[in-house]
């Protein structure tokens, strides 16, 4: 009997009881973080088509500023140097092209029209300004800025 003991008592390793719980706590953590890191991957979409509002944005003040004009598309802005590429409204994504209009309000700021998309999130601007895209919030409907995924 004491040989049997002595066995059992220098015997090393995990039970069936121990194992299937540490494989419960994985599955729970699991649960829980698979959500939070796909809508941290959802918003980093949403954040960089916004992005790109602000720079076709930013290249249209620069256009006004040098060429003048009323309105600009996102293609002369690329034609003329101002712009590198569409990013997120290139046409080959499904995306509407932007087209920016010059505000006569100079507190207002110019505004984008038109829709940028990145792998099943779409951002639609409409006659949006830099507040109102830096203001929206990454789900549903702010403004003028309509988050769709």
């Amino acid at each position: 009997m004491k040989k049997f003991m002595q066995k059992k008592l220098n015997q090393k390793g995990l039970t069936l009881v121990e194992l299937l719980a540490v494989i419960v706590i994985l599955g729970i953590i699991a649960a829980i973080a698979v959500p939070a890191i796909g809508n941290i991957i959802t918003n980093s979409k949403v954040n960089a088509l916004k992005g790109d509002a602000h720079n076709v944005l930013s290249a249209a003040q620069m256009y006004f500023t040098e060429k003048g004009g009323e309105s600009v598309t996102q293609a002369e802005l690329i034609t003329n140097g101002f712009l590198e590429d569409a990013g997120g409204f290139a046409a080959a994504t499904g995306a509407t092209a932007a087209t920016v209009t010059k505000s006569t309000d100079v507190a207002k700021g110019n505004t984008i029209t038109g829709a940028a998309v990145a792998k099943g999130v779409k951002v639609s601007f409409a006659a949006s300004t830099k507040k109102d895209i830096t203001d929206a919030e990454n789900k549903g409907t702010t403004g003028t800025v309509t988050v769709t995924r």
